[in-house]
């Protein structure tokens, strides 16, 4: 689906976010191998389950067309820094709820961009008929942890020793969701 962009100026830092668009594959594709080098908090090492150009190009297609699906996109200085996806399940026992990820560059945490990005997609979900959001948290992220508390998630569930860090220590994820009231 598509949204009509929204612009925020926060800590001196003015943003937009839309809705993914075809020409933004590339970056996206470059743009995710990035932020997955710069943190743990993600699924994945650098380059794991690439997806290249045409692949993000395919998922923006799919998503601007399906009506349970939103793929956004913030953007600064003609620069995008940070996305992120809902998608819906195409089975009808779930299709009443989207699965909700956020990727932000590491120079521009502190901006409120995750924040509303997370926002922006809440929105999206509550006139759109999606009742419920779900998401994956690493225990560790406690910043994140306490964004979608605010934001109305609640801790459903623990993956108990989930993901094998940098460490070699194994760390818990915390499964989280938001009911539309």
């Amino acid at each position: 689906m598509i949204i009509n962009p929204q612009t925020f100026t926060v800590n001196g830092i003015q943003y937009s976010i839309r809705s993914a668009a075809s020409k933004d594959a590339k970056v996206l594709s470059e743009l995710r191998v990035r932020i997955d080098g710069e943190t743990e908090n993600l699924d994945r090492e650098p380059g794991e389950a690439f997806i290249d150009e045409e692949g993000f190009e395919q998922l923006i297609q799919a998503d601007s067309e399906k009506n349970n699906n939103l793929f956004l996109v913030a953007v600064v200085d003609d620069q995008i820094v940070a996305f992120s996806r809902c998608e819906g399940y195409p089975l009808k026992r779930f299709a009443h709820k989207v699965e909700f990820g956020v990727c932000v560059l590491q120079e521009y945490w502190g901006y409120g961009i995750g924040k509303n990005l997370l926002g922006e997609s809440i929105t999206w979900a509550d006139t759109n008929g999606i009742q419920k959001i779900t998401l994956n948290v690493l225990e560790t992220n406690t910043n994140a942890i306490k964004l979608y508390q605010k934001h109305g998630f609640e801790i459903e569930g623990i993956l108990k020793k989930d993901k094998l860090l940098s460490d070699g220590k194994l760390y818990n994820t915390i499964m989280m969701g938001r009911v539309k009231n």
